[in-house]
């Protein structure tokens, strides 16, 4: 999911086979060699200055963004990484989820719809549906005597309530042991073979308006009021639940696997499903631009993913001499507006494990803090610290800020347990490495990693643009 969002994010234009030229449909540029027709600039301009585009671009200003998106792709193609069997997977994946409900008609749809109503009507039978209510007094399968006699007892003295003019919803919500006596019995509606056969026989021998004497099931004893009786609605009745129904169940999904496997059987084994797609979306990219743009953005995103990743996001991220180096050239870029306290605040038990703690961590560097005081002070049953490691700034904690920056009226929560405040670190007042600030550092580098590569893209592909296509973009007919 992080990459389909980061691939959406840097798609910034797509990138489309050369179309068909015409007069109509002028070269705007050549990047790499790569023409590149007006109608793809525009595209990829039109989409990417749309009105709820904050930062909106003039078409001049866009021309610098778009051709170094081309020579991002184009060193990603020249490094061969669209033919790695991950790019191929993953590009596949995506190409599929896009052709893959292009299989399904709404007619097939329909089919489908009709098959769930036919079955439900033949399953319903003639006896239709009913709408009813209960009481139910629960009784356990293997109940004594003395139990099934208070039962009966029980149920007979309900009857006999309702009888006398008691409301049957009313007393079902009084007495019941059912869970549906918070709607007062209602059962809604329900057909034959839904419910336990003595239940099912007593319920359909009622009409409208009738109830029952009470019965006995293996969950109970039972009354039932008969509210409504009816049969299935006509389908289109049904139509828009049942094609929701369908849409929930990924039905789709299941009608594209029975189309393909008919394919793949109807040539005798001559093309595979993967065949079957590919052929398939190039014919829709063919005929049809939206899609041909959507496959080739996402086709070209990855690329630029894949690529960035390597040179770029991973290399800075990982490079910790890379990181230090920039850190050390550039330090007057991360200077703070006020002190840090970088260290811990910590609680223990014993005074004692306030010189323990800072005798563990005295010559370790300050990553590995955690692990030694875990393996010290919490490496069996007994847990002797509760610890916040970090780099501190006045409120970030107040046994920091009441220790370390002498804040008067911060208020120490107790940890219970744990009765012995302490803190250990060193107060700085300016970063002095570049962990310290790693976050700023990794984005500056990867800023700085960018910058040279596009100048040295720029130096070894050519870019030829036509200024007087350039000011056609979005003035012409």
């Amino acid at each position: 999911m992080i990459k389909l969002v980061v691939v959406a994010l840097f798609a910034l234009v797509p990138y489309a086979e050369a179309l068909p030229q015409s007069q109509d449909d002028p070269i705007v540029m050549t990047v790499a060699g790569v023409p590149v027709p007006r109608s793809e600039f525009e595209y990829s301009y039109n989409k990417n200055n749309t009105d709820g585009v904050i930062d909106k671009k003039t078409v001049e200003e866009y021309v610098d963004l778009f051709v170094n998106y081309k020579l991002k792709v184009q060193a990603a193609l020249d490094a061969h990484i669209d033919t790695t069997q991950t790019f191929l997977q993953e590009f596949a994946q995506y190409r599929d989820q896009q052709v893959r409900p292009t299989y399904v008609t709404d007619e097939d749809m329909l089919v489908e719809a009709h098959k769930v109503y036919d079955q439900t009507k033949e399953s319903i039978g003639p006896d239709g549906l009913v709408h009813a209510s209960h009481i139910l007094v629960k009784m356990e399968q293997k109940a004594s005597k003395a139990e099934i006699e208070r039962a009966k007892q029980r149920i007979d003295s309900i009857y006999g309530a309702l009888q006398a003019g008691a409301d049957f919803a009313e007393l079902a919500k009084q007495v019941s042991d059912c869970p549906s006596k918070s709607r007062g019995g209602d059962l809604g509606w329900f057909g034959r073979r839904q419910m336990v056969k003595e239940f099912e026989d007593a319920a359909f021998a009622l009409q409208a308006g009738q109830m029952s004497k009470p019965f006995e099931s293996p969950f109970g004893w039972h009354i039932i009021l008969m509210k409504e009786r009816k049969q299935l609605e006509p389908f289109d009745f049904h139509k828009e639940n049942i094609l929701k129904f369908l849409e929930q169940r990924d039905v789709r999904n299941s009608i594209t696997e029975r189309k393909l496997d008919a394919m793949v059987k109807a040539s005798n084994g001559k093309v595979t499903k993967e065949q079957l797609l590919e052929q398939r979306a190039d014919s829709m990219a063919a005929s049809d631009p939206e899609m041909r743009y959507l496959i080739k953005e996402y086709h070209d995103g990855l690329l630029l993913y894949e690529i960035s990743n390597r040179l770029i996001w991973d290399k800075a991220a990982k490079d910790e001499q890379a990181l230090a180096q920039y850190f050390k050239k550039n330090k007057k870029k991360y200077q703070w507006d006020e002190p840090r306290f970088k260290g811990m605040a910590y609680h223990v038990k014993d005074q004692a494990d306030v010189k323990a703690v800072a005798k563990c961590v005295k010559k370790l560097k300050f990553d590995d803090w955690n692990e030694a005081l875990r393996t010290t002070f919490n490496n069996d049953s007994v847990l002797r610290i509760r610890v916040e490691k970090g780099l501190f700034k006045k409120g970030d904690n107040a046994l920091v800020d009441r220790e370390v920056f002498k804040v008067l009226d911060a208020k120490v929560d107790s940890v219970k347990g744990y009765p012995i405040d302490a803190v250990h670190g060193k107060l700085l007042k300016k970063p002095e490495d570049y962990t310290d600030v790693r976050a700023l550092v990794v984005a500056d580098l990867q800023d700085e990693l960018e910058r040279i590569w596009i100048e040295d893209l720029r130096k070894q592909y050519a870019v030829v643009v036509n200024n007087e296509i350039l000011k056609t973009i979005n003035k012409h007919e």
